[in-house]
């Protein structure tokens, strides 16, 4: 089993994602570390700590960062994922306790009990990553690989003509994300965008879910609801579970490695700017590293029929 911390913004994909990683038998989820995005990052713990009674698992839950490094916060698309992250859903948050360490302490923690064998999985911001860097550079000695969803490498961005979400959430951070010498896999809106469940997909995952059905069914409505309003698609973009999926079946994309460089500052703040490794240029900072890896096609059947098989589970 691959052990990995998600770095989460629950969230409709990310609740997705959870419930598949946490039903698959090739991953254990150690902990959750919770930061703004989607939601607020208070609502974000309590959305995990939702999301782990669910599961009946067992895993850490430990609270991270609210704000950006430097910009302004941009606010919360409730649009997208409705107030509370869950859609029309309104759950029913247990009482529980987050871990004693905050998210990046808790992150370094675990790095040092799994070294070269823990992959960090951020789904939202890069906030909570950069601060366990910036509290302790030797970090991606211990860290066997970073996979993240965030980023647009040649296609267009879905907060700015240029820019992702979670990137142009805090750029800053981002930037130092992708230039730590560990090896990054971006999993943006260039694949993300390719893999939409559609209303019959998830009715297939609810057939034999009982009371839990109501749950997906409510998130799926709504988020699919701006899909169709946006991008006039039968269903949803599977950002986050897709990011997961790779974790796994990295056969099913395909990769040109390079480096990344994040625009941090002006109008194209966010902007995820790719130099592929097999290109020269007369500026040497473009060949200055090779340690990230950015998907850009994908096999959107095979990542559909594997988050079904696993979210029949839930």
């Amino acid at each position: 089993m691959t052990p990995i911390i998600i770095d989460t913004d629950p969230g409709v994909d990310d609740a997705f994602a959870i419930i598949y990683a946490e039903r698959h038998p090739n991953l254990h989820i150690v902990g959750l570390t919770t930061v703004f995005g989607n939601v607020s990052v208070t609502q974000s713990t309590d959305n995990a700590a939702y999301l782990r009674e669910q599961l009946d698992a067992s895993f850490d839950i430990a609270r991270g960062a609210a704000m950006p490094w430097v910009k302004p916060h941009g606010g919360y698309p409730d649009f997208v994922h409705g107030e509370k992250g869950f859609g029309r859903f309104e759950a029913t948050i247990p009482s529980y306790e987050t871990h004693a360490l905050s998210a990046a302490n808790y992150i370094i923690e675990k790095s040092h009990e799994y070294a070269g064998e823990l992959v960090l999985v951020p789904l939202g911001p890069l906030t909570n990553i950069a601060n366990a860097l910036r509290l302790d550079p030797s970090l991606p000695e211990r860290i066997k690989r970073v996979v993240l969803m965030g980023g647009a490498a040649r296609t267009p961005g879905n907060v700015s003509p240029v820019a992702e979400a979670n990137i142009w959430g805090d750029p800053h951070a981002a930037h130092a994300v992708f230039a730590a010498p560990w090896q990054v896999v971006m999993i943006g809106l260039d694949v993300t965008h390719q893999v939409v469940m559609s209303d019959e997909m998830v009715d297939d995952i609810c057939e034999s879910l009982g009371p839990k059905a109501e749950f997906i069914k409510a998130m799926a409505s709504y988020y699919g609801a701006f899909y169709k309003a946006e991008r006039n698609v039968d269903g949803f973009c599977v950002h986050d579970p897709t990011t997961l999926v790779y974790l796994n079946h990295p056969e099913f994309f395909e990769v040109e490695t390079g480096m990344v460089s994040v625009v941090a500052e002006g109008p194209c703040h966010g902007q995820t700017v790719f130099a592929q490794a097999s290109n020269s240029y007369p500026d040497p900072y473009w060949s200055s590293r090779s340690n990230n890896h950015v998907c850009f096609e994908v096999n959107a059947d095979n990542v559909n029929s594997e988050l079904i098989q696993h979210l029949k589970n839930f």
